[in-house]
């Protein structure tokens, strides 16, 4: 709506001169008010923008509120005047109309308007509704502008707004009225006398003065009036008898064909009854114009006319738009097909022919093909030659006409140099343009490129033509005011007003004098109104009638009331078969007539009977009046006298956050918000130097790997843990097939003296530093000055937010800690005081002598190995744990190098390029400056630390497409070699130093729970002391960005039909007087994701939800130092993020889900909405419905009802007699295995809207709204239970197909429940049995259907299923189980994910991008058929639905790997066997999109030669690739894979796949007799699968690390491709 839009900006003003006679006029608008009477062209819309301007000006310098409005009868001229208002003032001007949703405008919206508008350009019922509704009060208003005001006459907007509103106003506005002709009634003036009269009328009504000029010189100069001519034709002597008789006959015949229908059984409903009455009446009206072009165009346009339509009867066939039964149909075009046959039988064979010449023309003409009329209009078009821009308007009686003189003239080639349209208005019927279309055919005639426009009356009025040169009557103006403004549309100068007269004809003759006889006694009278005499005024008396709302203003009146009654009416629930509206009966008694009014049997009433009135039309007033007080008081009509919109608003704080444009809850807004602290976590313990207690939970890991041992862990906090936190297990995935158990079990407390708290933290922080971050800061390359992280006097912080230990435990079979590894953790911190010792103050490490003391054996053996801080035996060496000194890392041993030593060569060890060093020992000189003292010990050989990785996440279930093979394989191992003498031995086993790579990923698992823990707390349901699990609400609160194997998804689908259950008993049992449509307008508010959204911003839900992917490398313990901040640069200072519009956006570059430092992050608002959704149905599916209720009332919901609303309901369905129907009742009973203890409640659920014409005040509408979400809740939560392992969007597509009308409908016929719907619509019937024919057809076993798959099911039997589901819920007092006792045998077998079937378009979308075409009565329908259609095409092909799922998902896990590991590459790599392979050059991403649909072709049945078939392959992938794809052998690293790739992408074949397998060594591997330094091999196979042929699989060589590996195999491949003649390989 336009109270949206920002005020207009600054802009150039047009400026114009006024003329003589338009000062005049201004200055007598200005001193009163006043009718300007004036030839069209005169500029009367000039003078209103003089007093626009003038009026604004001085309300501006007054300082006073500037409201003017402007009056136009069309759309078209609301438009015109608009833009001439709006060049030509400063003023913000604005224009309404009835498309433009004027008519849904709240009060809140008109007060934007009037707030922020001066003008207003409006049809009159605009202003007239406004007025009416109170929204708008003539107070406001200073000018009110009538154009063309001669339309205030009977019941016109304008005589109604002047009549009900301003005539009884205290204050009113000056009006200024425009017209051409002053006279009120169309048939013009009988005389002088009646002249006056009504020219006095039209000035009472307006309260204004007719003026016009006396002096018209000035006036003939600027608007000219077009040179009136008459040209005469001959009459039309042809007759055609023998034709005439034909068409009677078979009209007669038609119409008895007509007449026959009605004594059908379709006869005994009434909506059938009216169908066949208005098609009897079509048919005289298309019989009826067809004569009339015959007799006034002749044969060629008659036959035109039955052409046309017939074409519109098979078209709206075609389309299904009508609402006529087949046989209708079929009569029409019988009829018309017939018809056409008749007339084209009379004409000659190439009658199309004799138009292409003038001599055929001729001669046309003369065998009376074409009527004189006609033929003299062709002859004035002859006239005008070759006028280049000529414009001319030609004038018809009827809207036929128009239409086929324009196809007669286009067909007649000597004035193909016209281009020709036609124009008519926008009624209802089949013939009439869209104003769309209307406003385009305008714009190409105004533009000249339509010459000839045939029109209607439409163009009479306003239409500004400025270059017109040309106007023709065709047919006569039957009025002075038709007469008039038509002739004005001839603006130009020397332009011409053509009248067509039959020659002879008197009455035609007589009845143009008279009209041009009137137009002078208007002029004349008007030229001699006495200004000085007062306006002749009314007895305008409030009507005494009208009903007042005191508190807004708003008025009913007699006459108003009945168009209320209609529109309350049009607001109630509806269908295809059910239009509901107000029945009105009136009886005659006593002189009096008194009227009874029924409403619908859905309305807040039924029955009312008014006043005794003196006429049927004031008792039919006075009884809809009465009615619109009752629905006022009963709340169904708001103070503004409107159907009442049910939309609750409830003030909240975030008001202003939800009034942002985009609007909450949507997926295209973005807002950024905080994250809730975890109080578990909290403390202040670590900052004070005393002994203290804490909770100990013991952390137990277990490896399904023989041999593998990780040492427990202790957490150890001040807060004690939930205890389904304090047992939570989970399971760790280091390898697809290494998978580690971890089990938390709750220990007691722990006492820690200050002492063993210094060392145990002195340990937490060295280790997790020392492993994931940095113990040495600052580089010497950097030119930062080195430091130790650790200083004597200063300690590292710990945020009070995030404080815990985790301590190692030694390994015992109890629960209970048996003690911690106290050895260990005085060993770290002994380490570090000897590095605090060793580092100098600038960083460099002090290489000190060794200490005997800390020596195993006797210096100098060769079996002892000489360390930085002690001496140890080469057997206690492997499988320690050292520090590097000069890196600052962690390593563990794996073996000592024998014969490699610091003084061996360094390019020897590292397979590289050549190093500018010699030696370790000259490397580490030079580098670190560190002059080695043993150079002769043997390298060790060190297992390097890494980065932390998401071992949450499950590598086992992502498999390869083809061999079924997993496709993430552990990362790469990187070895070290460092002399001993570099290194600080640490006494810990590895056991200790594997576990710290396990505890980031269980941290945050707990955390996650602890989060979720304490928002159940939040929440505080927990009966009988029962806690619904915290793993449940964590998944509620986790979203798919975090690559978690659960998310929110299932859960929201199960709240989605909780919430929507819970609302749907709480309004039906607590709103018993509102109707279906109110019930659902407020269910939808309040299930709308904006609502969502703002209850859980309310209960700051938004801090809870977990949507970021886990980054182990930005997790930290309390203790660790962050190597990968992330500086908040939000704005904002707290944690909490606060409600402003400045936080939320639409652009789409912003990066959603990582938080900064804070914890602030980017989420998209349906998220919250989704969450609160997930919530409730976690609560739903560990507490039933108790619990979801709960969660519910918690998030401001509500839903509560009691059970003596449950009795109330069967109240009042127990008053329904259901006696009539005992048998009915009783045979439906049997069949649903179910005995209603209230009747009445089967009754109304079998009864349709329709049988409200037999007297029945109930219908099933209420109860289907409720069983709408009861089965729906039933059926989601059936699939929810019993589906478990499949996707959430697979569950949608299954409850999708559940929970539909054509599901329930076939159910409904498949029990044979369709008997006993009570309804009184033949149309229904008609569509029922159609529908039961049709199904009847499918196999025994076909259970599921659809759309395409069948006719189209009649809604009425799906919603009858639905209303029963709500009758046994009521029936039963709110049993769902018993409900589902009833229903699932009527729906069984339900569907299962082998029996899903797809919506077409949908299917279609997941299949192929190829362009399908279909026709249906929709958008949505048509897209089905194209769907089809493609559906059927693409299967024959092979290509199924089935196998694409498979693909989808492989792909949809690559993606949501990627985005865990999104910081191990960039945007131009994807991960292969769990590492990094970067595209940049093939362009991987296009070519995958590209492969997705090739890749489904199914396998040939028989393969003779797989040569003959992999050529065929290169072919049908790519046609134009005839020759071999030229390809560059590149043999370094990387090279083969990028050319095979290239090569796939080249083809559009799907990329290969590498599987690898790793073998370790103790001793350095040999390849090709060369030995080299690595101890682990790699081969890889290569998958290739060639699109509708084959599948190539290939086994690569040996190599030392696994992308070598993946190389060779990728070599391999392109060789046997080479040998297939698909590639060619050249040497670089």
């Amino acid at each position: 709506m336009d109270a949206g839009e920002p005020p207009q900006t600054a802009k150039v003003i047009k400026d114009f001169t006024p003329r003589s006679y338009q000062r005049k006029v201004f200055e007598v608008a200005m001193r009163r008010n006043t009718i300007a009477v004036l030839e069209t062209g005169a500029g009367k819309t000039m003078i209103a923008v003089m007093l626009m301007r003038e009026i604004g000006r001085e309300m501006r310098e007054k300082g006073e509120k500037l409201l003017m409005i402007f009056l136009a009868p069309t759309v078209h001229l609301v438009n015109q005047q608009f833009c001439v208002i709006k060049d030509y003032t400063d003023f913000r001007a604005r224009e309404y109309y009835g498309s433009k949703g004027v008519d849904e405008w709240t009060a809140e919206c008109w007060e934007k308007e009037i707030e922020s508008c001066e003008i207003m350009v409006m049809t009159p019922q605009i202003l007239l509704d406004a007025l009416r509704n109170a929204f708008l009060t003539l107070g406001i208003v200073r000018l009110i502008v009538f154009d063309e005001c001669h339309r205030a006459s009977g019941n016109h907007p304008y005589r109604k707004i002047m009549k009900e509103f301003y005539h009884i106003s205290r204050i009113k506005p000056i009006i200024f009225g425009t017209t051409a002709s002053p006279v009120i009634r169309k048939a013009g003036v009988s005389s002088v006398i009646d002249c006056e009269e009504q020219i006095s009328e039209l000035e009472s009504v307006l309260d204004s003065k007719v003026f016009t000029v006396e002096d018209r010189t000035e006036l003939e100069v600027s608007a000219p009036s077009a040179m009136q001519t008459i040209q005469y034709y001959d009459a039309n002597k042809l007759h055609f008898g023998d034709l005439d008789a034909k068409l009677e006959c078979l009209f007669s015949k038609a119409n008895a064909s007509f007449l026959s229908l009605e004594e059908s059984f379709l006869n005994h409903f009434k909506d059938t009854d009216d169908i066949l009455k208005t098609s009897r009446m079509t048919l005289a009206k298309y019989h009826a114009n067809i004569l009339y072009c015959l007799c006034s165009l002749g044969l060629i346009c008659a036959c035109e006319a039955a052409e046309h339509y017939l074409e519109k009867v098979r078209h709206v066939n075609a389309a299904g738009e009508c609402d006529f039964s087949g046989e209708i149909n079929l009569l029409f075009m019988s009829y018309l097909e017939e018809l056409l046959f008749i007339i084209k039988e009379t004409l000659p064979h190439d009658y199309e022919g004799l138009l292409r010449t003038e001599h055929g023309y001729l001669e046309g003409g003369k065998m009376g093909l074409i009527s004189p009329k006609l033929d003299k209009l062709v002859q004035i078009f002859q006239s005008f030659g070759l006028c280049e821009g000529l414009q001319c308007l030609i004038f018809v009686e009827r809207i036929i006409m128009a239409r086929v003189i324009e196809v007669f003239m286009k067909k007649v080639k000597f004035l193909s140099h016209f281009s020709i349209s036609y124009l008519t208005g926008g009624s209802s019927t089949i013939d009439s343009l869209t104003p769309m279309m209307q406003k385009t055919t305008l714009d190409l005639f105004r533009s000249r490129k339509v010459n000839l426009l045939f029109t209607t009356d439409v163009a009479e009025e306003g239409i500004h033509i400025p270059n017109c040169c040309c106007v023709i009557r065709f047919d006569l103006p039957k009025t002075v005011r038709s007469y008039v403004q038509s002739r004005g549309r001839a603006r130009q100068s020397n332009s011409i007003y053509i009248l067509m007269i039959e020659r002879g004809n008197n009455k035609e003759e007589d009845q143009l004098f008279d009209i041009i006889q009137s137009e002078q006694s208007i002029m004349q009278t008007a030229l001699c109104r006495d200004s000085l005499t007062d306006i002749f005024k009314f007895d305008w008396k409030e009507d005494l009638n009208a009903f007042y709302v005191k508190s807004t203003g708003a008025r009913v009146t007699p006459d108003s009331s009945v168009s209320l009654i209609y529109k309350y009416c049009e607001r109630l629930p509806k269908d295809k078969y059910f239009t509901p509206k107000p029945i009105f009966n009136s009886t005659f008694e006593g002189g009096r007539y008194q009227c009874s009014l029924t409403l619908p049997p859905n309305a807040a009433f039924q029955t009312i009977v008014g006043p005794p009135s003196i006429n049927s039309k004031l008792a039919k007033q006075l009884v809809s009046l009465d009615a619109c007080v009752e629905l006022h008081k009963l709340g169904v009509l708001n103070d503004h006298l409107l159907p009442l919109a049910e939309e609750p608003r409830e003030i909240d704080a975030a008001e202003a956050y939800n009034n942002y444009a985009s609007g909450a809850g949507t997926s295209k807004r973005k807002e950024l918000h905080g994250m809730t602290r975890i109080r578990a976590l909290s403390g202040t313990w670590a900052h004070e130097s005393v002994d203290v207690t804490l909770n100990a939970y013991k952390i137990n890991f277990f490896c399904n790997q023989e041999g593998e041992k990780y040492c427990p862990f202790a957490l150890l906090l001040n807060t004690i843990l939930d205890g389904d936190v304090a047992n939570a297990a989970m399971d760790l995935f280091l390898m697809p097939n290494k998978i580690v158990k971890v089990s938390i079990i709750p220990s007691g407390q722990v006492h820690l003296s200050a002492e063993k708290l210094k060392k145990s933290k002195r340990f937490q922080e060295f280790f997790f530093n020392g492993i994931f971050g940095k113990l040495l800061v600052g580089s010497r390359s950097s030119g930062e000055t080195r430091t130790f992280l650790f200083k004597r006097e200063k300690e590292i912080p710990w945020s009070s937010s995030n404080m815990y230990l985790l301590l190692p435990v030694e390994s015992a079979a109890s629960q209970e800690i048996a003690s911690f590894h106290w050895k260990g953790i005085d060993a770290c911190a002994s380490v570090v005081e000897y590095l605090l010792d060793s580092y100098s103050l600038d960083g460099e490490y002090e290489n000190s002598s060794l200490s005997s003391s800390n020596s195993y054996g006797t210096f100098g053996s060769e079996d002892i190995v000489h360390l930085a801080n002690k001496s140890i035996h080469i057997q206690h060496l492997r499988n320690s744990v050292v520090f590097a000194i000069h890196t600052g890392r962690i390593y563990s041993v794996l073996d000592v190098i024998n014969n490699v030593t610091p003084e061996s060569s360094f390019d020897e060890i590292y397979d590289q390029k050549p190093s500018k060093f010699c030696s370790f020992v000259d490397y580490y000189l030079h580098k670190y400056n560190i002059r080695l003292k043993y150079p002769r010990q043997p390298l060790l050989l060190l297992k390097q630390s890494h980065n932390p990785h998401n071992l949450l996440l499950s590598k086992l279930k992502y498999e390869d497409g083809f061999s079924g093979q997993n496709t993430i394989s552990e990362k790469e191992q990187v070895h070290s070699h460092i002399p001993p003498e570099l290194l600080v031995h640490i006494d810990i086993s590895t056991d200790i130093l594997k576990s710290f790579y396990l505890l980031p990923s269980v941290m945050h698992r707990l955390e996650s729970l602890m989060l979720a823990a304490q928002l159940r707390v939040e929440i505080g349901y927990a009966p009988n002391h029962s806690w619904i699990p915290s793993s449940l609400i964590l998944e509620a609160i986790t979203t798919l960005r975090c690559c978690e194997s659960f998310s929110l998804e299932r859960l929201e689908l199960l709240g989605d039909s909780v919430l929507k259950y819970a609302l749907s008993c709480h309004l039906f049992l607590n709103c018993p007087k509102k109707h279906e449509g109110q019930l659902s307008d407020h269910r939808s508010w309040a299930v709308c994701n904006s609502t969502l959204h703002r209850l859980g911003i309310g209960h700051y839900l938004q801090g809870y939800i977990r949507d970021t992917a886990f980054d182990p490398r930005r997790w930290v313990a309390p203790g660790q130092i962050s190597l990968r901040n992330f500086p908040c640069e939000c704005g904002v200072d707290s944690f909490e993020v606060p409600i402003e519009t400045k936080f939320i956006t639409e652009e789409t570059s912003i990066v959603m889900g990582k938080a900064c430092d804070k914890g602030h992050r980017w989420m998209c608002s349906k998220t919250i909405a989704d969450c609160v959704e997930a919530l409730i149905g976690a609560y739903y599916a560990a507490g039933g419905l108790a619990a979801a209720l709960s969660a519910m009332k918690w998030l401001g919901i509500n839903s509560e009802f009691q059970e003596k609303n449950v009795i109330e309901a069967k109240n009042i369905a127990s008053c329904w007699s259901y006696l009539p129907k005992f048998n009915e009742i009783k045979s439906l009973e049997s069949k649903l295995a179910y005995t209603f203890s209230v009747k009445g409640l089967l009754l109304e659920a079998i009864t349709h809207p329709t049988q409200q014409e037999l007297g029945i005040a109930y219908c099933y509408q209420r109860l289907e709204f409720l069983g709408d979400s009861v089965l729906d809740l039933l059926i989601t939560w059936y699939l929810f239970c019993n589906h478990t392992d499949i996707e959430p969007g697979e569950l949608t597509d299954m409850r999708s197909a559940s929970v539909n009308n054509d599901n329930f409908a076939f159910a409904a016929v498949r029990n044979n429940l369709h008997v006993h719907l009570q309804h009184g619509s033949g149309l229904l019937s008609k569509q029922i049995t159609e529908y039961v024919r049709s199904i009847s057809e499918f196999v025994v076993d076909q259970q599921f259907i659809s759309s395409s798959d069948s006719s189209k099911s009649p809604k009425a039997l799906g919603d009858m299923m639905e209303s029963i589901a709500g009758a046994v819920l009521i029936d039963s007092n709110l049993n769902l189980d018993k409900v589902w006792e009833v229903f699932k045998p009527l729906l069984s077998p339900l569907i299962s994910p082998d029996k899903l079937v797809l919506p077409p378009y949908r299917e279609l979308i997941e299949l192929s991008s190829h362009i399908g075409h279909g026709c249906d009565s929709n958008r949505k329908g048509a897209k089905a058929q194209a769907a089809i259609c493609l559906l059927k095409a693409l299967k024959e092909r092979g290509i199924s639905h089935t196998e694409i799922v498979t693909k989808k998902r492989q792909q949809e896990f690559a993606s949501g790997y990627r985005s865990c590991t999104s910081s191990l590459a960039d945007n131009d790599s994807f991960i292969e066997d769990g590492h990094i392979i970067n595209l940049r050059s093939c362009k991987k991403e296009k070519s995958l999109d590209r492969s997705t649909i090739s890749s489904l072709s199914m396998k040939p049945a028989f393969v003779e030669d797989e040569s003959c078939i992999l050529e065929h392959s290169r072919k049908l992938c790519n046609p134009k690739f005839n020759e071999p794809v030229v390809l560059q052998l590149k043999t370094e690293k990387g090279g083969p894979r990028t050319e095979l790739f290239k090569l796939c992408q080249t083809l559009q074949w799907p990329l290969p796949r590498f599987l690898s397998t790793e073998e370790k060594s103790r001793t350095p591997i040999c390849l090709d007799g060369t030995e080299t330094p690595h101890f682990n091999t790699f081969v890889s196979s290569i998958r290739l699968h060639i699109p509708n042929t084959v599948t190539i699989e290939l086994m690569g060589e040996k190599r030392t690390d696994k992308k070598s590996s993946h190389d060779s195999a990728a070599l391999v491949m392109l060789r046997e491709l080479q040998k297939q003649g698909i590639c060619v390989l050249k040497e670089p």
